[in-house]
């Protein structure tokens, strides 16, 4: 079956466009996430999504929203906690990540007659996503895209030369944590496509991977959006084709992207 024909299937094409939705939020977003070597924060999420679909299940709301929630007390708790000068940042993230899991699978445990089938959040189920879930994707990427072009020059700012900013009157700790919320919604949006636990791939790989050529940060930006595009074409191609699990399919793609990248830029450097 032909590229084109493939995605005239109904399931492949809801598929394709949440894929599509969550590569042109987490591509500008995973840019950040690289430069200011955050990577970390965002397995720090991912791991608090267990406490998030704990909460979803107990309050009888989406989980989508118990993740969203859980990952705003985090990136609220990281916050107050780096005021202190107490601990590392890398010890807090462990913390708050291994504290918020183990929190999440107890409360999960103690749920009597709730069938929770974590694996689809671990690892999303994006050929099972339906047209209310991409209200949802676009809806609420749409919004974190919009505040990203709005604070695109104080993130740069505050991710270049924080102390500069904070003398030119920029508000960094409510930059920062503006961006750790949008971080919070998009490991929410990711949950169905990628899961939780790869979202933090498609964050820094295609990011990884623009850095190779990109001239300027908006560069970056938009190269690092086309790889993720291109990663979740050939993921869902492959993932069809081959009876393949669609979230991984798109990671090793875009792996496989980053590491002809660094084959390119090895090449380029020698001549």
């Amino acid at each position: 079956m032909t590229l084109p024909a493939l995605f005239q299937l109904e399931f492949l094409q809801r598929a394709l466009l949440a894929g599509l939705g969550i590569a042109a939020v987490a591509g500008p977003l995973g840019c950040f996430v690289v430069w200011r070597r955050m990577a970390y924060f965002g397995t720090s999420l991912a791991h608090n999504a267990f406490l998030g679909i704990a909460l979803g299940v107990l309050l009888g709301i989406d989980p989508m929203f118990g993740i969203a929630l859980a990952a705003a007390v985090v990136a609220l708790l990281l916050v107050g906690l780096q005021r202190q000068h107490r601990l590392a940042d890398d010890t807090l993230l462990g913390i708050l990540a291994h504290a918020g899991m183990a929190l999440g699978l107890v409360a999960i445990s103690f749920m009597e007659g709730m069938r929770v089938d974590l694996l689809t959040y671990l690892f999303g189920d994006v050929l099972a996503v339906s047209w209310r879930d991409l209200a949802w994707i676009y809806g609420a990427g749409g919004a974190v895209l919009a505040g990203l072009i709005v604070l695109w020059r104080w993130l740069l700012m505050v991710s270049v030369h924080p102390e500069l900013a904070a003398a030119e009157g920029i508000p960094v700790l409510a930059v920062r944590l503006a961006f750790m919320l949008m971080l919070a919604i998009l490991v929410a949006i990711a949950m169905k496509v990628v899961g939780v636990l790869l979202i933090t791939s498609m964050l820094i790989i295609p990011a990884a991977a623009a850095r190779r050529f990109a001239i300027s940060p908006e560069g970056m930006a938009v190269s690092a959006v086309g790889v993720g595009w291109v990663s979740v074409i050939v993921g869902l191609a492959a993932s069809y084709q081959w009876d393949l699990p669609s979230g991984p399919a798109m990671v090793v793609s875009a792996t496989a992207i980053f590491a002809l990248s660094l084959g390119a830029g090895a090449a380029l450097s020698r001549t």
